[in-house]
């Protein structure tokens, strides 16, 4: 290599390549901001050259991911100790790669756009996700025994606006079908929010049903936004068998009242004559008695947390507390709900968390009229254990009102868990049944 300090276009390139990163992923890691895809394809081409720091940095990119590989509180075993393989589509923080990855799961692809996502999922897992799932070809995704994907939810959500395929977040389910129709992998779990099930009279859940069941006769519409491979795609027939069911958190265990809908389904051309209704049952759920006080720190760890951050950053400014009041004065006057909701320890559950949390914290306070202050936001640890996730989850890659986004776009482990349960169960019948045992 040349000079350590003055890597060439070709030795940029090189490192690149050989770590396995796209443009946008290299980037990512070198913590660039949103254009940092452009600035690596001009470094390459000799047309701009990295800051001495920057310099540093890629040609530590090596060690620096195989340290992450190698601290990575949720590294995955050799695939040779594998039960099964999967893949994490729209992957988040990884909250339904867990679960499957617990029960023996080895994960051989993962995608995640947001690069603030994609720093927690390398802190967790020691893995760089890749980034738009549009540019991947499915042919360059490895084979897989099932394809796992929370796609993204506000087209379908009461957050957004509610337009569904004419949103381009919603026609990412297109993006799922491609690489169904070009993998087939023997299973599938997908995730959404409930309004989905409800969205335009129920004709959208309806079209994702018959087009994984291969009984979708109409053609999309050409001025549905999606990628050409999706497109060339849907004329490929899938044969799942398909079911859906909404599942609410509070009915697993965890103290939050969060509905979702999720969409299982098992390859009737690999399993020919294998009776899915018989193989596969939703899991029952165990409904056990929540508590929010649960999932809160201990007020020692609480105030250690403040004095290590210099400030208490969770209790609400008498400005932004007067600001809630005088906001749920006002809908109540006007006849509608909508406000601020107070929680204690002895509350039985939580209101949904959303992405959104990081703006006011409004759906979910933690009174504190008992210390005499106003009402507090959940602090990140407490937002990853009302999801469901393990306290060695890594909360502080990146900044807390990413956190707070991350977990309030995630899933609840808690369901993902009894879920990925019952189908690697139905899988491996199902597999016995095919091979005639």
């Amino acid at each position: 290599m040349s000079h350590l300090a003055h890597p060439t276009p070709e030795e940029i390139k090189s490192i690149r390549e050989g770590l396995g990163l796209g443009r946008a992923e290299f980037a990512s890691v070198l913590g660039m901001p949103a254009h940092g895809e452009q600035t690596v394809s001009e470094w390459e081409a000799g047309r701009m050259m990295p800051s001495v720091a920057k310099r540093k940095a890629i040609l530590n990119m090596d060690k620096k991911l195989r340290k992450h590989a190698q601290e990575a509180p949720f590294r995955q075993q050799p695939r040779s100790e594998s039960r099964f393989t999967f893949i994490d589509l729209f992957a988040g923080v990884g909250g339904i790669r867990l679960p499957f990855q617990r029960l023996g799961g080895h994960c051989v692809f993962t995608s995640e756009w947001d690069k603030y996502a994609q720093k927690t999922y390398l802190a967790n897992y020691g893995e760089m996700p890749v980034g738009d799932i549009t540019r991947v070809r499915a042919t360059d995704i490895a084979d897989h025994d099932v394809l796992l994907g929370g796609f993204p939810c506000q087209a379908f959500s009461l957050a957004g606006r509610k337009q569904g395929f004419s949103d381009t977040r919603g026609t990412m389910f297109f993006e799922i079908q491609r690489i169904l129709a070009a993998k087939k992998p023997k299973a599938f779990l997908l995730e959404n929010v409930k309004q989905l099930q409800g969205h335009d009279k129920g004709r959208t859940l309806k079209t994702i049903i018959d087009i994984l069941q291969g009984k979708h006769a109409q053609a999309i519409p050409d001025d549905v936004p999606m990628s050409e491979d999706a497109r060339r795609a849907l004329s490929e027939k899938l044969n799942y068998w398909v079911d859906f069911r909404v599942l609410r958190a509070r009915d697993f265990g965890a103290p939050q009242n969060r509905e979702r809908v999720y969409i299982v389904g098992f390859d009737k051309d690999y399993f020919s004559g294998v009776d899915f209704d018989q193989v596969y049952q939703w899991p029952d759920p165990p409904c056990t008695p929540t508590r929010v006080g649960d999932i809160l720190l201990q007020p020692h760890q609480l105030a250690a947390l403040i004095a290590r951050k210099g400030k208490d950053v969770y209790t609400l400014s008498d400005k932004l507390w007067l600001g809630h009041q005088k906001r749920r004065a006002s809908h109540k006057q006007r006849g509608n709900g909508f406000g601020y909701s107070l929680f204690n320890a002895s509350s039985e559950y939580t209101n949904t968390l959303s992405a959104r949390y990081y703006k006011d914290g409004s759906e979910i306070l933690i009174e504190q009229h008992g210390e005499g202050k106003n009402p507090r936001k959940l602090t990140p640890k407490e937002c990853a254990r009302l999801q469901g996730f393990p306290d060695d989850f890594i909360v502080d890659a990146v900044s807390h009102g990413q956190m707070y986004k991350q977990f309030g776009n995630s899933v609840c482990m808690n369901v993902i868990g009894a879920l990925a349960g019952q189908m690697i169960g139905a899988l491996e019948t199902a597999t016995r049944l095919r091979q005639g045992e």
